[in-house]
């Protein structure tokens, strides 16, 4: 599929992590800094605990069991208990305050992206993928969050245990425990080492994640054009072919990881080896006491997980970092349109518009709008029709300010527009398109979408005026009816209604009707037609239409084509020049008799009576 934008995704490919963007995500828990001292807190007693329980072992084994001490065995057993009881209760609060973090951060960071978007232009969501945005909106800002609850949770335990370790040891053997330190500098380089792989093979991940994402999101909402075209096989080939891909690196992403494990547990059977040939050495010696090397060796082993879930932390952590790098790049990103210093809201956009030397491009390459000039006074009705691609919608997104010219000025009022907020602008504008957008809920509150404190009776009175009042009391919950996701329980033309309904609803001094009347019946099209004129009355409004017959009563049709207008006049005078918009008119009327006459295109009289042929004078009759 081709479009005006291909959208090309960031590439992260560094090996090495991008220290501003972790703390970037580690940022993000700062307005939330109690609970995070708190479970951290939580954490560290945990961690000291465990540390200790070790230590008791060894006093059990040297002071209780080896001299058959009981007494000595029931104060330690009494101390063990005690420990056992706070142990518990700090688990709870660790986990408590570690979980309502990790729900406070997922609520912040996708409030944030929403309202984000809310803040960039027309143009960003032209061409960008919605696949790609709801990928960083949920996968994305759940690993941020994991990583930064029970990301940052894993790691305070196991370095907080670490620490212990080595202060137990060091209390028990300090010549032991140089053995255990000459093993840090080992495992650090074999973890900078699978660190560099695995970051390479999640980053590719994550972008194929957004491809499929995006390939999902397309397949779902086009699957009646699927369904049409025969889709399916061609389609499955090419989300086949992705999948695949992701699934490769993926595997190659846990292999690495999968493979560090085994790395980490050779080391630590080597230094436990070394500890117990020394240690054992030791105790014959006298040096050492049998409990004192048996504690030694569990302070190795219990030291030696927590640097095996460092190692899966930090594979989770390349992941977020990667999923983190094109969040914050989708934050970064901002409108190209702002409003300039000093912009105000007129409080109205009535009055004339003017185009002045209006140049527009999407592509440098490709101008749409070359040195277009136009004034359309306030109250004024214009018709754009033309070929496809020669500037019609792009004449009326530059009046709505989804764009802004490139060179040249647009007034409204006889001031250049972008002297008003883009909010007065865009308040104040009522647009029905080709395919409305209803959003999930009731007709009424759809109505009401554009105007939130209108009144029940103005709805309905709007509803009226735009010719879909009827259809809706013959629902079965009439304004309370459910329209689904996307408007899907209504018809393409009740839809429609409900749009323009809603723009009536909105009273906006700018109207603008995008190819509207394409897709509906001829009934659907005469009650849409009464509620254009009903909204025309109090606007200035421009309709782009593909149904020659439905502008005929515009002030003004332009005729749009290779960037400019190559005509202008009202519908008679137009068809008195006899150019581009004589000939498609002609050619509409001439298909829409032939349909009438001739249904089957063969000549055969039409069943009801007929000849097959368009007769002469009805021909006449169009010109």
């Amino acid at each position: 599929m081709s479009s005006d934008f291909q959208y090309e995704e960031e590439d992260f490919t560094s090996n090495k992590v991008d220290t501003n963007t972790l703390f970037r995500i580690i940022a993000s828990v700062r307005p939330h800094w109690r609970w995070v001292a708190g479970f951290l807190f939580c954490i560290t007693v945990v961690s000291v605990s465990e540390g200790f329980f070790t230590f008791l072992s060894k006093h059990i084994v040297d002071e209780a069991i080896i001299p058959r001490n009981s007494t000595a065995l029931v104060q330690t057993l009494e101390v063990y208990a005690a420990l056992a009881a706070m142990f518990a209760i700090m688990v709870f609060g660790f986990i408590y305050l570690a979980g309502g973090l990790g729900v406070k951060v997922r609520y912040d960071l996708r409030k944030k992206v929403f309202d984000h978007l809310q803040t960039l232009s027309f143009s960003y969501f032209d061409k960008t993928p919605v696949g790609w945005l709801m990928s960083r909106v949920t996968s994305d800002t759940e690993r941020m969050a994991d990583l930064v609850t029970w990301g940052m949770l894993d790691v305070t335990w196991a370095i907080m245990n670490i620490i212990t370790a080595l202060v137990f040891m060091a209390t028990i053997s300090w010549q032991l425990m140089l053995i255990v330190l000459v093993m840090v500098p080992v495992l650090l380089w074999v973890a900078m080492w699978f660190k560099n792989k695995i970051l390479v093979e999640y980053r590719a991940s994550r972008k194929l994640n957004s491809r499929i994402t995006a390939t999902y999101n397309e397949n779902i909402t086009g699957v009646r054009v699927v369904k049409a075209m025969r889709r399916e096989e061609a389609n499955r080939a090419e989300f086949d072919t992705l999948a695949e891909e992701m699934y490769k690196r993926s595997f190659r992403a846990a292999w690495l990881s999968a493979l560090f494990l085994p790395a980490v547990q050779i080391l630590s059977a080597i230094a436990i080896g070394a500890i117990i040939w020394n240690g054992g050495l030791q105790v014959n010696l006298g040096t050492m006491t049998i409990g004192g090397l048996m504690a030694f060796i569990a302070y190795v082993t219990f030291m030696m997980w927590p640097v095996q879930d460092l190692a899966r932390v930090y594979s989770d952590m390349q992941q977020a970092v990667a999923s983190a790098e094109r969040f914050f790049s989708l934050m970064d990103t901002h409108s190209d349109l702002v409003n300039k210093p000093g912009a105000i809201d007129p409080g109205t956009m009535r009055g004339d518009i003017e185009f002045e030397n209006v140049n527009f491009y999407y592509q440098p390459e490709k101008p749409v709008l070359k040195d277009f000039n136009l004034k359309v006074s306030e109250g004024e009705t214009i018709a754009l029709v033309g070929p496809t691609g020669g500037g019609k919608s792009t004449t009326v997104n530059l009046i709505c300010r989804f764009y802004e010219p490139k060179t040249g000025t647009i007034k409204i009022n006889g001031k250049d527009y972008t002297d008003y907020t883009l909010e007065s602008i865009h308040s104040r504008i009522g647009v029905v398109l080709q395919t409305p957008h209803l959003f999930s809920g009731t007709i009424r509150e759809n109505l009401r979408y554009g105007r939130l404190d209108a009144t029940d009776a103005e709805i309905e009175e709007a509803a009226k005026l735009g010719g879909a009042h009827d259809f809706i009391i013959e629902l079965e919950k009439g304004y309370e009816e459910q329209v689904g996701e996307g408007g899907v329980l209504l018809s393409t033309g009740q839809k429609q209604l409900i749009s323009l309904a809603r723009a009536v609803l909105a009273k906006p001094d700018i109207f603008v009707m995008d190819e509207a009347t394409s897709s509906v019946d001829t009934l659907t099209e005469a009650l849409i037609q009464r509620g254009m004129e009903t909204l025309m009355k109090f606007s200035t409004s421009f309709i782009i239409a593909h149904r020659l017959s439905t502008i005929r009563r515009a002030d003004r049709i332009l005729v749009i084509e290779n960037g400019g207008i190559s005509e202008a006049g009202s519908h008679s005078e137009l068809m008195h020049l006899k150019g581009h918009y004589y000939n498609l008119y002609m050619q509409q009327f001439r298909e829409e008799l032939t349909a009438q006459y001739d249904p089957f295109g063969n000549g055969e009289p039409h069943p009801t009576g007929g000849t097959g042929k368009v007769p002469a004078q009805v021909v006449a009759a169009g010109d």
